[in-house]
């Protein structure tokens, strides 16, 4: 196994424990994938949810360009819904697993079909 292998059996494992969902193994790695390096850098690969500017990148790069959702007070709302159901207190909350919350959230797996 590679490293992205590596890093999506811990973003399932925090998906089982820290968030109490059997995750879409295919949609964990597609949803992976699609960060891109960000997921091999300490820093980029979570999202900081203390920040309300990486809550609004989260909300315009990933819900608005990625997922094509429109900007409404939804989309803020889905994200502290995510953080919630993580973990507030969770120190390391990883981008490709709010992602894939996100992306169940608003029942968007087509986007990585």
């Amino acid at each position: 196994m590679g490293k992205r292998d590596d890093l999506i059996a811990k973003y399932a494992d925090d998906l089982r424990t820290k968030c109490g969902m059997e995750p879409d193994m295919a949609l964990l790695t597609k949803v992976t994938i699609g960060c891109g390096p960000s997921i091999y850098d300490a820093d980029a690969s979570t999202v900081a949810a203390s920040q309300d500017g990486e809550l609004e990148t989260v909300k315009n790069n990933f819900l608005v360009k990625k997922l094509g959702l429109a900007d409404s007070p939804d989309l803020m709302n889905a994200i502290n819904s995510v953080i919630e159901t993580y973990g507030r207190s969770e120190r390391n909350k990883y981008r490709a697993v709010v992602y894939y919350m996100l992306t169940k959230h608003f029942g968007k797996e087509s986007v990585y079909g």
